[in-house]
């Protein structure tokens, strides 16, 4: 698989090019978009060519709506290595540019899909919008579709528990601390990236050293602690995570500290993964440090049960 990065206006590689298309932000890639890739993969076999998945970097809405823009499910690396594991043969990112968001639907659909990839099937969303403000819906897509002699398939949303299954819908589970219910949407943990900065070392005092993730890449979740599986230098770790401020010390700041059950040595500066497997209890005030010690112990027990089960 090849995953690229071009401007609207720059020719594809030529290996994307006559192929079945599939555009989208993508973000999460989750069961919908999984079940759209398996259209993909359908009609890019139809038509003999490449199934090439397409997206945008940065998130449109970062430049046209900054003020409503939310954080990311997945960063740009991580959703094209989860579309090619749904079945793209190759992933390109248009860079998001004001030029590119000027464009009408017509010029989006001859410059890019038809012009510059030459793309022989096109799969989208019942509520694929393109074009400048999404002026372009699916009725305007499939009759552009037709004058281009494009086949277009419409994939009907997938629902659980009679609704959609979408990025807001993630978005939403993981804000409530639900991370279960979050992967049973992705059909992953949810997955949090960060540096590891440096803090007040109170964690290992009491017993328990912390990493504070810092810079996230991606939505926090909401407070809680967490039980969670750490990956570092290709390993595997359990872990417990605290997400939101220490009352119990007066800190209000808001935190990401993760526990690596087992580890030793200095993550100071390392960039960490942290997939969240479920939510423990509140964050919330110890009368002691005694106390907070041995709920401290109770969440590792626990989170090291929790990871265990899901690795197995």
């Amino acid at each position: 698989m090849v995953i690229a990065t071009l401007s609207w206006d720059e020719q594809p590689p030529d290996y994307c090019r006559h192929g079945a298309l599939a555009i989208g932000n993508f973000d999460g890639v989750h069961l919908g978009h999984a079940a759209l890739l398996t259209e993909l993969r359908r009609q890019a076999q139809a038509v003999a060519g490449p199934a090439v998945a397409l997206s945008f970097d940065p998130h449109p809405l970062q430049l046209l709506r900054p003020e409503r823009f939310q954080p990311v499910l997945t960063t740009p690396a991580d959703r094209a290595d989860l579309l090619r594991q749904a079945g793209a043969d190759h992933v390109l990112l248009l860079q998001t540019t004001p030029e590119l968001l000027r464009l009408s639907a017509v010029a989006f659909f001859e410059r890019v899909v038809v012009h510059g990839l030459q793309a022989r099937a096109l799969v989208e969303g019942e509520n694929f919008g393109f074009g400048h403000n999404r002026e372009g819906d699916v009725q305007m897509l499939a009759a552009l579709c037709r004058q281009a002699g494009v086949v277009l398939s419409v994939v009907p949303p997938l629902r659980r528990e009679g609704v959609p299954i979408s990025s807001s819908r993630v978005r939403h589970a993981l804000e409530r601390g639900a991370v279960r219910e979050a992967a049973v949407l992705l059909a992953r943990p949810y997955r949090l990236r960060g540096i590891v900065g440096s803090g007040q070392r109170r964690g290992q005092s009491l017993g328990f050293p912390t990493a504070n993730l810092e810079r996230p890449a991606t939505l926090v979740p909401g407070d809680g602690v967490y039980a969670v599986r750490v990956l570092h230098e290709g390993q595997a770790w359990p872990g417990a995570a605290n997400i939101g401020p220490n009352p119990t010390f007066g800190e209000q700041a808001r935190k990401v500290e993760v526990h690596l059950i087992g580890f030793r040595g200095d993550l100071y500066g390392r960039p960490l993964a942290v997939d969240f497997l479920d939510r423990l209890r509140d964050t919330r005030p110890f009368g002691s440090v005694a106390e907070l010690v041995a709920q401290l112990q109770q969440d590792v027990s626990l989170a090291r049960q929790i990871a265990a089960e899901v690795q197995a």
